[in-house]
């Protein structure tokens, strides 16, 4: 018996927001969907559990655009992402947004996610001292190359759901964010949000949102949806943090020149994103309703429950 459902193309399928979305697909045999998992390795572990739990896993490299345009053949729509910190080089992120856009008009996709930000010199331009303009052109520069790519999407004409994340609370293991141990013994939460909110959200709620967002068909087609699953302070984050592992955590407030100046590769990008979310807390938070997106996902994650279930992996250095 022929196949009947609709294929859905997941760029990084074993990245964090790919991931989720193919385990999303693959875990709700009612969608009507099923997942084609794009990956540079089809051979790597990742991508060999993806095939394991059911998913068509193919070779796609964003840098070779032909490689992409094939495996977007014969899909209904594609999720499509970039990972700046695999070579922290915001034109080589421009051109794959523009290689998955040229690759979705070629297909004839019915339906293009793409996970976007805010290009935030639309708030602090390039000539704007009050934080540093890093590599000639950008004040964040993993924020600023999505939001410089939306018009390959929209240029096309792409039948297009532009996606505004938030802070993975998966960073804590994933980019060794987690509470660190003071010589004095006690435990410490370093963050640069003074006394401003974050909005995070768990990094498989992600995939669970952009497939709510396919199985609504044309609803959202040309709009912006931003989610977060809680606006949290550092303060607050802490106190979490401090609950879950059962020892008292206390939340480091440091400067934004001091974080741009850790020395960690992307330490000085980071460091400018931070200032950019307290400077304009207003404008970055406002659109990240958490309500509306517990719409589209009745089963969103808090903090506290995305802890429970992933404190393991957070190693407290």
């Amino acid at each position: 018996m022929a196949d009947t459902r609709k294929i859905i193309a997941v760029v990084g399928a074993t990245g964090a927001q790919g991931g989720g979305l193919v385990r999303a697909i693959l875990a709700d045999a009612s969608s009507g969907f099923t997942a084609r998992a794009l990956t540079r390795d089809v051979h790597s572990p990742q991508a060999q559990e993806l095939a394991r739990l059911g998913a068509e896993v193919v070779h796609a490299d964003l840098d070779d655009p032909p490689t992409v345009a094939r495996a977007f053949e014969g899909a209904y729509g594609a999720y499509c992402v970039t990972f700046y910190w695999a070579h922290f080089s915001p034109e080589r992120e421009q051109a794959n947004a523009r290689t998955m856009a040229e690759a979705a008009k070629a297909a004839k996709l019915q339906h293009v996610i793409w996970s976007t930000l805010e290009d935030t010199r639309r708030w602090v331009p390039v000539s704007d001292d009050r934080m540093p303009t890093l590599l000639g052109n950008y004040k964040v520069p993993h924020f600023d190359a999505k939001g410089a790519s939306d018009h390959f999407f929209t240029d096309l004409g792409l039948p297009v759901t532009f996606l505004l994340t938030s802070f993975y609370w998966d960073n804590l293991y994933m980019f060794g964010m987690g509470p660190k141990k003071a010589p004095d013994g006690t435990y410490t939460f370093t963050i640069p949000m003074a006394d401003k909110k974050l909005p995070g959200i768990a990094a498989d709620d992600i995939g669970k949102i952009a497939l709510a967002i396919f199985k609504r068909g044309r609803e959202y087609i040309g709009k912006t949806i931003a989610i977060a699953g809680e606006h949290l302070s550092g303060d607050e984050m802490a106190s979490r943090m401090s609950e879950a592992f059962g020892i008292p955590i206390q939340y480091n407030a440091v400067s934004h020149d001091a974080y741009r100046g850790f020395g960690f590769p992307g330490a000085d990008d980071l460091g400018n994103m931070f200032q950019f979310k307290c400077d304009f807390e207003s404008a970055f938070r406002a659109p990240r309703d958490v309500d509306a997106t517990r719409k589209l996902h009745p089963t969103l994650q808090t903090f506290a429950q995305w802890l429970a279930r992933n404190k393991e992996k957070v190693t407290l250095g």
